[in-house]
C-alpha cells in the first residue's frame, strides 16, 4: 500500500516569464518611493476624510460610488496603524507622523501594477501574438498618467485594475467553453468589483451585452441541446446578476456594520436612519415612546431633507398685513420650517372632540385616518389653514397658527393623519419610522415644504403652504415625529419643561438592514454636490487631445510638482488606431456586404470581437460623461484610454499580418514600429521628473514641458 512513496513526488509548473518580468517592472515603477511626497496631493485631500472616519466608525454618504472602494483604502490605513486622527483640510499639507503614507498608497499602487500583466493576457486571451500583449502591457508601464494616478491614494487605478480583470475572466471563460462554469463565476464576482465607481457600471453593462451576443449565437448551434442551452443561460444569470447583486448588498453590509456612530453626514439621512446610529439623534430619541396618542408632544420633520433638514415651526411673529408686491395675507401668527432644533418645534396632537392636552391612561393612539388637531406648544394656538395665498407661492394656500381676531373668518384646523409607508388602514403613527401627511379636512390641502426661504420678516426660514393634494405626491409633503413626550400637564408652565419618558424603546431594532440600505442608496443616487467651476476642471473634448493636466502637487520651496500628464505619443497613437480601426471595419463590412472577403472568417471574428472589447470599452467609458451635469477632470478619462491603448497593439497586428504583403513592407513596418515606439519611452522619461515628483526642475527646465499652450506647468516667480 505504500509503494507510491518509493517514487519521488515531482510537480511541474509552466512559468510566463513574459508575465513575471512585466509583473515585476509593474510593481518596480508604481511601488518605487511610494511615500513621496510625504503631504496630501490633489484628491487625497477627498479620500483621506472617508478613510478618517472608517477608522473612527463614523457614518458618512459619499455619492461617487459604492463603498467598496473606500473600504479598499480604509483597508491600507488599517494595515498601517492609522488611528484617524489627520485634519484632511488642505491639498499640500505634511502629513503628521501618524499617518501611514505608504500603507494609504500600497493597494492603489498595487492595482496599478498588475494593470500591466493584465494587459498582456488580455491580448492574449483575444488570440493576438504575445509580442502585441507584450507591446501593450509596455505602453501600460510607460503610461505617464497611469503612472502617476496609481501612486496615490486614488481609486482610478482600483477602478481599472477591476475592469481590466472582469474583462480577462469573461475572455477566459468564452475560450475555454466549459459547462461546468467555475470561470463564469469568477466573472461574475469580478463585475461587482468594476463597480468601485460607479462608471463601472457601464463596462459592467457591455460585458452583459457581449455574454448576449454570444449566447444569442449559441442559440443557433445545433449541437447544442434545450436543456444545454438552459445551463448555460443559468449559469450566465447567476454569475453575471444574481451574484453580483449579492455581493453588492453584502459590501453595502459591511459598510453599514462599521459605521456604526453618528456623524455629520447623517443629517441628511431620515430620522428613522439616524436614530439607528451611536450617538446623535439616538441620544435624544433613546426611550421616547413608540406609539403617538392624543396628547403627545412632538417634533415634526420633513423628510425631504432639502434644501436642509428643517422641522416645522412656528413662533409669536405674525405675517405682515401686505406683502411688498402688494398682496394682503392673514396676518396670523407664523408657521415656517426651521433648521435648528427650538423649543418653538415642539406641537402637542390635540383631540378634536376633548380639551385636554395631556396624554390619558391608558394612552388612546392615533391611527391612519385619525383628524387631529396640531396645537404650537409654546403659543398654545392652532396650525390652520385657508383660503388665502401664501407669502411666495401664491398658487399654495397659507399655513397659520390661527388667531383669532373677531373677523369673518373662522378656523380651519382639523388635519387628517395619512400613514405613507403604512401596512394597513388601521395602523398606529409611529415615532420616527412612520412617514405621514396632513391633509386639511375643509380644503384638502396638503402641508407641505415650499423650499423656498422667506424674506427678513420671516427670519429667512423655510416657507410652509397647504398644496392641494390633487397635484400629486412629492416627499416635501411627508413629515416624521423625530422627537416625541406623552404630555402629564395641563399647566403651560410645567408642560413646556416636561421631560419624563415614560417607555424605552431602541430604533434601530425596528429598522432592517434592506430598510437602511434602500434608504442610503437612494440618497447616493439623488445626493447632488454643488458643483462649482475647478480650477483643472475640464470637458470631455479637451480629453482626447490631452489638451488639459491637472497640477497634483508643487514643493513648497522647490521646483518639484508632480501632474497629471499623459504620455502624448501614446494618446496620439490611440485616437489614430481608433479611427483607423473604425474606417477598416467599415471598408470590410460594405466589401463584406458585396461578398468579397477580405480577411479569412477567423481572422474577422478575431478583428470584431478586439472591437467589442476595446473600441466598445472606450465608448462606454468616455460618451456618457457628455450627458453628466458634473464637475469633469481629466482623470475621469483613464478607463476609457485604457481600452484605447490596448487597441494599438492589435491595430499594429493587423495592418502587419493582413496589409503589408512583402517581406519588404513587413521589414519596413517593423522598423517604424521601433522608431514609434523609441519615441513613446523618450515622452515617459521626458515627463518622468512631473509623473514621480523629482528631481526638481529649473524654470528653463519646466518651461521645455509645456509642449501645449493649455497646459498649466507651475512656474514659481523669481
Amino acid at each position: 500500500m505504500l509503494g507510491f512513496l518509493k517514487k519521488p513526488v515531482v510537480v511541474t509548473a509552466e512559468i510566463n516569464m513574459n508575465l513575471v518580468t512585466l509583473t515585476v517592472m509593474g510593481l518596480i515603477s508604481r511601488l518605487w518611493g511610494l511615500s513621496y511626497p510625504r503631504a496630501v496631493v490633489f484628491d487625497e485631500v477627498y479620500y483621506g476624510q472617508f478613510v478618517s472616519l472608517y477608522m473612527k466608525r463614523i457614518f458618512f454618504v459619499d455619492d461617487s460610488g459604492p463603498p467598496f472602494g473606500h473600504m479598499l483604502l480604509a483597508l491600507g490605513g488599517y494595515l498601517g496603524g492609522f488611528d484617524g486622527n489627520f485634519l484632511w483640510n488642505r491639498i499640500g499639507a505634511e502629513y503628521s507622523m501618524n499617518v501611514p503614507v505608504w500603507s494609504l498608497r500600497l493597494l492603489p499602487a498595487l492595482a496599478g501594477a498588475l494593470c500591466v500583466p493584465l494587459a498582456y493576457q488580455i491580448l492574449v486571451e483575444l488570440q493576438f501574438s504575445h509580442c502585441a500583449a507584450l507591446g501593450a502591457a509596455l505602453l501600460i508601464l510607460l503610461e505617464n498618467s497611469l503612472i502617476t494616478q496609481s501612486r496615490f491614494m486614488l481609486l482610478e487605478s482600483v477602478l481599472i485594475f477591476f475592469i481590466l480583470l472582469a474583462v480577462l475572466s469573461y475572455l477566459k471563460f468564452y475560450n475555454l467553453q466549459r459547462h461546468s462554469g467555475d470561470y463564469f463565476f469568477v466573472t461574475g464576482s469580478v463585475v461587482f468589483f468594476c463597480k468601485v465607481k460607479y462608471m463601472g457600471l457601464f463596462t459592467y453593462l457591455l460585458l452583459l451585452a457581449i455574454a448576449g451576443l454570444h449566447f444569442w449565437h449559441m442559440i443557433g448551434d445545433q449541437n447544442l441541446s434545450n436543456v444545454s442551452l438552459m445551463c448555460h443561460l443559468l449559469a450566465r444569470g447567476l454569475a453575471l446578476i444574481i451574484i453580483p447583486v449579492a455581493m453588492y448588498l453584502s459590501f453595502f453590509y459591511v459598510h453599514l456594520t462599521l459605521l456604526y456612530r453618528s456623524g455629520p453626514h447623517d443629517q441628511i439621512m431620515t430620522s428613522a436612519f439616524q436614530a439607528s446610529l451611536e450617538g446623535g439623534l439616538a441620544r435624544i430619541t433613546q426611550g421616547q415612546p413608540l406609539e403617538v396618542a392624543y396628547g403627545s408632544q412632538i417634533t415634526l420633520r420633513n423628510v425631504l431633507g432639502k434644501p436642509m433638514q428643517c422641522w416645522l415651526h412656528s413662533h409669536t411673529n405674525t405675517y405682515p398685513i401686505r406683502y411688498e408686491n402688494g398682496r394682503g395675507s392673514s396676518h396670523q401668527q407664523q408657521v415656517t420650517c426651521y433648521p435648528f432644533k427650538d423649543v418653538n418645534n415642539w406641537w402637542i396632537v390635540k383631540d378634536p372632540g376633548m380639551q385636554q392636552l395631556v396624554v390619558s391612561n391608558p394612552p388612546r393612539p392615533v391611527r391612519h385616518g385619525h383628524i387631529v388637531q396640531l396645537v404650537h406648544g409654546i403659543t398654545t394656538r392652532y396650525l390652520n389653514t385657508h383660503d388665502v395665498a401664501a407669502p411666495l407661492s401664491p398658487h399654495s394656500q397659507e399655513v397659520s397658527c390661527y388667531i383669532d381676531y373677531n373677523i369673518s373668518m373662522p378656523a380651519q384646523n382639523l388635519w387628517r393623519v395619512e400613514i405613507v409607508n403604512r401596512e394597513s388602514d388601521t395602523d398606529v403613527w409611529k415615532t420616527i419610522l412612520s412617514e405621514v401627511r396632513f391633509v386639511h379636512v375643509n380644503t384638502s390641502a396638503v402641508l407641505k415644504l415650499s423650499g423656498a426661504s422667506l424674506p427678513e420678516w420671516g427670519y429667512r426660514q423655510l416657507e410652509v403652504v397647504g398644496e392641494k393634494l390633487s397635484k400629486g405626491y412629492h416627499q416635501s409633503m411627508v413629515w416624521n415625529v423625530e422627537e416625541h413626550r406623552y404630555g402629564k400637564s395641563q399647566e403651560q408652565k410645567e408642560r413646556e419643561v416636561e421631560l419624563h419618558s415614560p417607555t424605552q424603546m431602541d430604533i434601530s431594532k425596528n429598522l432592517s438592514f434592506m430598510a437602511k440600505f434602500m434608504e442610503l442608496q437612494w440618497k447616493i443616487l439623488t445626493l447632488k454636490n454643488e458643483d462649482t467651476e475647478h480650477k483643472y476642471s475640464s470637458s470631455a473634448l479637451d480629453w482626447i487631445t490631452m489638451d488639459t493636466n491637472i497640477a497634483y502637487w508643487l514643493h513648497p520651496t522647490s521646483g518639484a510638482q508632480i501632474h497629471l500628464l499623459g504620455n502624448v505619443v501614446t494618446w496620439a497613437s490611440a485616437n489614430i488606431a481608433a479611427l483607423v480601426y473604425t474606417c477598416l471595419s467599415l471598408w470590410y463590412l460594405i466589401r463584406r456586404r458585396r461578398k468579397i472577403y477580405d480577411l479569412p472568417e477567423d481572422a474577422w471574428q478575431l478583428w470584431v470581437s478586439a472591437g467589442e472589447i476595446c473600441v466598445g470599452g472606450w465608448a462606454v467609458n468616455y460618451l456618457p460623461f457628455f450627458l453628466m451635469e458634473k464637475t469633469l477632470f481629466l482623470y475621469h478619462y483613464l478607463p476609457a484610454v485604457t481600452f484605447q491603448i490596448l487597441l494599438i497593439p492589435i491595430v499594429l497586428q493587423h495592418l502587419s499580418d493582413h496589409l503589408c504583403r512583402s517581406l519588404l513592407l513587413k521589414s519596413m513596418f517593423s522598423a517604424l514600429i521601433v522608431a514609434w515606439f523609441s519615441s513613446v519611452y523618450f515622452v515617459y522619461c521626458t515627463f518622468r521628473p512631473v509623473t514621480y515628483g523629482e528631481p526638481s526642475l529649473s524654470v528653463t527646465e519646466l518651461k521645455d514641458l509645456r509642449w501645449k499652450d493649455s497646459w498649466n506647468i507651475l512656474i514659481r516667480k523669481q
